[in-house]
């Protein structure tokens, strides 16, 4: 109906609009996405998307084409993104590898725990690649794969300046349309449950989290990839790790953040993608996601961030998990993220942050959709799965051996955690313990269903 009403429009619109307009009409054909805005892009406007293209898209050594569409540029690690940073103009990329938290002794396996699991054994936990090697392609020593931004990524934000960005949110007790009651074990979440302002999209959850009084040093867990559904473009699904300090109520917040993710308005597409995030003021104007600001420090060759995730789980069958592991190196004080069992990806400086240039006080994990309210009533985009806790292995989305690292730089697993879920009806999350996936939960939901109007 978008291209009807602009129909008029299309005929007396430049040609740069003509163009952009035909793209986004045959990206929503192929992805079944629902475009409803066109906005004529003056030269002003591309002249200054240009200018940010070229900041952020550095020359690269060479050029890897992924069979999914993506550009992935191998840059020289001096000349990437992060050090346009002001904080980090004289910062020296890490040489010495960090030194690994340790991992504390576990139980061995009970007969009824082996029994329920042994099916994981054979069909979960196998790790999940990127599409861009499907060819055996690889980027040089000495340089960092960096999935190029296109003029058509930008176009897709609300505006050059949201490009990248979270929209910056507010407690759930500010919130005017906030529930009378919340499944939340029973506790106060005032603190944990951070939804968007009111004159953007709210966000829903389905996460565990630890309490806010503890000092942290990391966190880590293996989850589980899927690609869940996404009905409205500036929609999106994500299961990730938060590793939190400062005041949830306040403009001091600092998160780093790390998982998968799909957005069609970021990516143009609906794949799942590796993702991390940062900010250090509430997602106001520090951080964004992956390598489109200054900040990230990425070391390794080998994995790109924002980069598809490939193969994906599948319901009843083959399930395809990643691990994902965030630290405080003891002795530099960076935050580095680990990928699968002992990859390093990189860091975020400590220079980057207040107070997590110390330590953390709280850690989530889980799930999180935009529910735009589309005609009205909730969207139908998929949260995991697309199903709900209840459903179990091969069936809902999972996160397994959920662990906290503590003072000592050791990885212990996490204990008495909470779960939130603000509508369980639409999404929903179930927690349980055993000896070899210790600490986990499924979660996810189909959003939209009779329940969930």
């Amino acid at each position: 109906m978008g291209i009807v009403r602009r129909k008029r429009e299309l005929f007396s619109s430049s040609l740069p609009f003509l163009f952009i307009l035909v793209f986004s009409y045959l990206f929503s054909l192929v992805w079944g996405l629902n475009y409803t805005n066109y906005r004529q892009v003056s030269n002003l406007r591309l002249e200054r998307i240009q200018k940010h293209l070229d900041k952020i898209n550095k020359p690269p050594v060479s050029t890897i084409e992924s069979s999914d569409g993506d550009i992935i540029d191998c840059i020289h690690k001096r000349k990437q993104p992060a050090f346009d940073h002001p904080l980090l103009k004289n910062h020296k990329i890490q040489k010495e590898p960090p030194e690994r938290p340790k991992v504390k002794t576990t139980q061995n396996l009970d007969d009824d725990d082996q029994q329920q699991y042994n099916r994981s054994n054979v069909v979960g936990g196998r790790g999940a690649w990127q599409a861009w090697h499907h060819k055996g392609e690889r980027c040089p020593t000495g340089t960092v794969p960096i999935r190029r931004t296109t003029t058509h990524d930008v176009l897709r934000a609300k505006s050059l300046y949201d490009f990248g960005k979270k929209q910056r949110r507010i407690p759930l007790t500010q919130r005017s349309d906030a529930p009378d009651v919340i499944s939340g074990n029973g506790h106060e979440l005032r603190m944990v449950d951070l939804i968007q302002v009111s004159d953007c999209p709210p966000l829903q959850h389905a996460i565990a989290y630890t309490g806010s009084s503890q000092e942290v040093y990391g966190a880590k867990a293996t989850i589980n990839v899927w690609d869940p559904s996404i009905q409205v473009v500036n929609e999106f699904s994500l299961s990730q790790i938060w590793v939190l300090s400062g005041s949830f109520d306040g403009s001091d917040l600092n998160s780093i953040e790390a998982g998968w993710q799909v957005s069609p308005e970021l990516y143009g597409d609906s794949r799942p993608r590796l993702f991390t995030y940062w900010t250090s003021d509430a997602y106001q104007a520090t951080g964004c996601y992956n390598l489109l600001c200054a900040g990230f420090v990425q070391t390794n060759s080998r994995i790109a961030i924002g980069a598809a995730i490939s193969p994906v789980s599948a319901y009843s069958g083959n399930q395809y998990d990643i691990t994902i592991l965030i630290w405080k190196d003891p002795k530099l004080g960076n935050w580095w993220m680990g990928f699968g069992d002992d990859t390093l990806v990189g860091y975020w400086p400590a220079e980057l942050f207040t107070h997590l240039a110390d330590h953390a006080t709280m850690v989530e994990w889980g799930g999180e959709v935009v529910n735009s309210r589309a005609n009205g009533g909730h969207t139908s985009t998929q949260m995991g799965s697309g199903h709900f806790a209840e459903d179990g292995f091969s069936k809902a989305c999972y996160f397994r051996n959920l662990e906290i690292v503590d003072s000592d730089n050791s990885l212990s697993s996490a204990q008495d955690i909470s779960t939130l879920a603000e509508n369980t009806n639409c999404y929903d999350i179930k927690s349980s313990s055993n000896n070899q996936w210790g600490t986990h939960f499924y979660f996810g939901g189909p959003g939209n269903n009779p329940k969930c109007p």
